[in-house]
């Protein structure tokens, strides 16, 4: 039963840093509005009278990408 537990905190503090990482990365991507994150084409900008929406479509598939492809060069690496 130890292993079991022990494995498990060991992948929510794995888990842990991963998320950190990636919230540093996002963060800084913030800071630096000239990158172009954030007004890719295919993000969806709809401006009214008092109503804006912005849902970052072109940037939420663009970080899906990134992170995929790190994830998929992560588990090749740990295979060998």
């Amino acid at each position: 039963m130890d292993v079991g537990l022990t494995a498990l905190g060991k992948t929510l503090i794995l888990m842990g840093v991963v998320l950190i990482i990636i919230g540093g990365v996002i963060w800084l991507a913030g800071r630096f509005p000239h990158l172009g994150l954030g007004r890719l084409p295919g993000d969806i900008l709809i401006k009214r009278d008092n109503f804006t929406f912005y849902f970052p479509l072109g940037t939420s598939i663009l970080i899906s990408v990134v992170i995929t492809l790190i994830w998929f060069i992560v588990s090749w690496v740990t295979r060998r």
